[in-house]
C-alpha cells in the first residue's frame, strides 16, 4: 500500500447515500418505493430512458444500501432500505441543531450590539 493509498481511507457510506440522492430520477424511485416494493418494469415506466440506463440507477441505490432487491422467477423486485435514510436523517438533524445553536448566538450577540449602541 502507498502512503497515498492510506492518506485516502475509503469514504464514510454516509457519501454514498447523498451522491445517490443528488440525482432527481433515483429520488422519485426513492419516493415510489416509500409507497411499497415495485418491480424494475414499474419503477422504469415512468422515466423516458432506456432500461439499462434505469437500471444503472438501480445499482446505484442498491450499492449504497437505500434500497435492496430479490429475484423470483423472471422479476426483480426492489424495496426501500430504510437504515440508510435513517443514518442520513440523523446527520441532517445534527446539522440543523449545530446552525440553528449558531443563529442563535448570533442573534444574541447582535441584541447586545445593539444595547450598547443605546
Amino acid at each position: 500500500m502507498t502512503s497515498l493509498q492510506s492518506a485516502n481511507p475509503s469514504p464514510p457510506p454516509i457519501d454514498g447515500i447523498f451522491r445517490a440522492l443528488a440525482d432527481q430520477t433515483r429520488r422519485r424511485v426513492v419516493e415510489r418505493l416509500n409507497r411499497s416494493p415495485a418491480s424494475v418494469s414499474e419503477l422504469a415506466q415512468p422515466f423516458d430512458m432506456a432500461l439499462p440506463s434505469f437500471i444503472d440507477h438501480l445499482k446505484i441505490l442498491e450499492g449504497c444500501g437505500l434500497v435492496r432487491s430479490q429475484k423470483t422467477g423472471r422479476v426483480r423486485t426492489y424495496e426501500l432500505a430504510p437504515e440508510p435514510l435513517k443514518l442520513a436523517e440523523s446527520w441532517l438533524a445534527e446539522q440543523r441543531t449545530l446552525w440553528e445553536r449558531r443563529l442563535d448566538q448570533f442573534d444574541a450577540y447582535v441584541m447586545t450590539l445593539k444595547e450598547t449602541e443605546k
